[in-house]
């Protein structure tokens, strides 16, 4: 299927459209504006209350009739336009597809070719991809007013610029072992960095925990204290001068007979039969030079296997917050830890585990429990993000500018997506498009959009609906395309009309088993292989969160029997560590979650939870979970979701969740938090 990369099949109904939209832009604009001067947000209303000289008040003053007297004027203009425009949407195409293709400023612009790698042959060990969602809230100035939001045109530049820059950076990950702590630790990268702490390359898995008894104690195959490629014989503690010396080999002199010395502990180590480096005695000595602090920072380069140009790619630009420019490297996306025979392996590809340098407390279990994988508030979008899906993109001035900043990291973006006016299925006029993008690394294939034809009330003037998409990860040793199939959608939000989400749910999966059946063989032409699928996520702002009373008849949907929520425990419970992502909009500018790394501190605390983030309406807890003292209604309304399907796609194939993050990176640019999940793609094979 041809993707459709102008709105239009022909130039000349393109430049009718263009034509038309001059003539309402005028009207549109100065109405927006009108609106919006009416309607101040908390941070304007702050900043009147501490202008002693009202300037601020008085520019409104002045303006506000100003746009009257032009809005009257541009009307006539507007209504000729709209007689011209309006009969062009039945026909406008539904979505807007655009690649960023690479030239000799690509290093500069970000642009991938994001083809070559995607063709690259599968492994057998499989693959990882990370997926992004969030509701940035960019409508026409005037409507996001009333969230508390101002100045879209800015809000969509800096939010792609955050986006890009988060994803786009190294990916730093502290690892704390410690018998009471086994928290990842918001501190100042650079403040590690100089502390001597050793920084090692690092990628998609941490070796799995060793099972020991109490009494067992594992044995280093290196000792840590003589350089690397050394032999026993030149190591300090072990060599025979060493231990016969009255001088100790990691203090100086004046420190011959320290009394916590790892070495002189033991007056005769060879007697004892305990090695000072292994003992029990001084493995979590915080002192001890040869365990430091426990602490490992990884560091990895942003992943470069969706794109062999991106080298050199995706700098930072002057200005950007909450990105690189911050010195807080805060909770970040977690690293693992793997390599291959004689190098390392791109990030994206599961190889064998590895050890790390520093050796972790015997019988360390999981960071989290049972749940089987990472889960973390951070202040970055993931690194190496392949995937990201946006709700609410609906003013189409801030469409442009998103899309800008996104395709320097993104080669693939489908945007504008959606109707106008009225068409099909819609039957009562659109003023607003769907608000749905998706940026992807990886190439997309075909794409269909489906409309909501339930919609009520004010959600009604939005051409809400569904995307579907599908995409290339790769080609099998038999030349079979290893596909993906991504859903962004965003259902009603009016509260109380479950029924309406209901069946937006019910039309959402009728709608992509059949666009999986009509894109998931080959087309008579190309006469190859049936596509191996890797996966089938939905993203999106669902408006029903886990925990509300109001909202049993979605948490009961048959959605969840076909696609797993990570954080879900059944209908009515999440997991304890499950995050609201539906923020308080009146305290958005408050100075305690004004970045985003305040903003994450502030998610960390329960009380901070509760003041900033929306609760379930119902004054019914949820079910507490066993040892938990607060119940789960206390971290907030989740209606963001990243669901994926785990079995039934290829035969030994499983998708596992490897880690998902809650994201303040948008701080003060919506009212949602975003979030990210990493899913691994086993394959049930063995490499060779």
């Amino acid at each position: 299927m041809v993707l459709h990369t102008s709105p239009y099949h022909s130039a000349f109904l393109s430049f009718l459209s263009r034509l038309s939209w001059a003539f309402v832009f005028p009207c549109y604009w100065l109405l927006d504006r009108l609106l919006a001067s009416c309607v101040a947000t908390s941070l304007e209303k702050r900043r009147r209350s501490q202008d002693p000289c009202s300037f601020l008040a008085l520019g409104v003053l002045i303006s506000t009739p100003l746009y009257l007297v032009l809005l009257l004027a541009s009307l006539p203009f507007a209504f000729i336009g709209f007689l011209l425009w309006a009969p062009l949407q039945s026909i406008r195409n539904p979505y807007i597809y655009s690649h960023q293709k690479p030239d000799k400023h690509g290093a500069e612009q970000g642009a991938s070719a994001g083809t070559g790698a995607a063709l690259a042959e599968w492994r057998p060990q499989g693959r990882s991809f990370c997926f992004g969602s969030a509701n940035v809230c960019l409508l026409p100035d005037s409507l996001a007013r009333f969230n508390n939001l101002a100045d879209t045109q800015r809000r969509a530049r800096e939010v792609g610029k955050r986006i890009r820059n988060g994803a786009s950076r190294p990916q730093i990950k502290i690892y704390i072992d410690s018998p009471t702590n086994t928290s990842i630790s918001a501190v100042s990268f650079c403040s590690l960095a100089t502390q001597g702490f050793r920084r090692t390359s690092s990628l998609d898995h941490r070796p799995e925990p060793v099972v020991t008894t109490e009494t067992e104690t594992e044995a280093l195959n290196e000792c840590p204290v003589h350089p690397s490629g050394g032999t026993s014989s030149d190591c300090p503690i072990h060599s025979t001068e060493a231990q016969n010396s009255s001088e100790c080999p990691l203090h100086s002199n004046a420190e011959d007979h320290a009394p916590d010395c790892a070495v002189h502990q033991f007056a005769d180590p060879e007697s004892s039969g305990e090695c000072p480096v292994h003992s029990n005695i001084i493995q979590n000595s915080e002192d001890c030079p040869l365990h430091p602090a426990g602490v490992q920072i990884s560091i990895t380069s942003p992943d470069s296997e969706p794109a062999e140009d991106e080298k050199g790619n995706h700098q930072t630009g002057d200005g950007d917050t909450g990105s690189l420019e911050s010195r807080t490297a805060s909770r970040e996306s977690l690293v693992r830890f793997h390599a291959a025979d004689g190098g390392i392996s791109p990030n994206n590809t599961l190889s064998q585990h590895r050890t790390s340098v520093f050796k972790r407390p015997i019988g360390r279990k999981r960071r989290h429990g049972d749940d089987g994988f990472d889960h973390e508030i951070s202040a970055f979008f993931p690194a190496n993000l392949d995937f990201l899906c946006l709700q609410e993109v609906f003013d189409r001035r801030a469409a442009d500018r998103l899309r800008r900043q996104l395709h320097r990291y993104f080669p693939f973006v489908l945007s504008d997506v959606g109707r106008y006016g009225w068409k099909g299925c819609c039957s009562r006029f659109k003023f607003l498009n769907s608000g749905l993008l998706l940026a992807s690394r990886y190439p997309i294939l075909d794409a269909h959009y489906e409309c909501f034809p339930n919609g009520r009330s004010e959600d009604a003037l939005a051409a809400k609906g569904v995307l579907f998409a599908k995409v290339q990860v790769g080609s099998s040793a038999q030349e079979q395309r290893v596909v993906g199939y991504i859903t962004c959608t965003h259902l009603h939000a009016i509260e109380g009309d479950a029924s309406v989400r209901c069946e937006q749910l019910d039309m959402l999966l009728e709608w992509g088993a059949e666009f999986r059946r009509n894109t998931l063989g080959p087309t008579d032409e190309e006469k190859v292989l049936e596509d191996q699928v890797a996966f089938d996520v939905i993203l999106g702002d669902l408006n029903f969160d886990n925990c509300s009373s109001e909202d049993k008849l979605e948490q009961q949907h048959s959605l969840f029997n076909h696609y797993k929520d990570p954080c879900r425990l059944g209908p009515g419970e999440d997991k304890p560590w499950a995050l609201g992502t539906l923020l308080d909009t009146t305290g958005l500018y408050d100075e305690e979650v004004s970045s985003p790394e305040s903003l994450q501190k502030v998610m960390e605390n329960e009380e901070g939870r509760k003041e900033y983030l929306v609760f379930p309406a119902s004054k019914n807890h949820c079910p507490s979970q066993k040892g938990r003292k607060i119940p789960l209604k206390g971290n907030g309304r989740r209606i963001d979701y990243i669901l994926y399907k785990e079995e039934g796609l290829q035969p030994d194939w499983k998708v596992d969740i490897e880690e998902l993050s809650f994201i303040t990176q948008l701080a003060g640019l919506t009212d949602h938090l975003s979030v990210a999940a990493r899913l691994v793609v086993s394959t049930g094979e063995e490499e060779t």
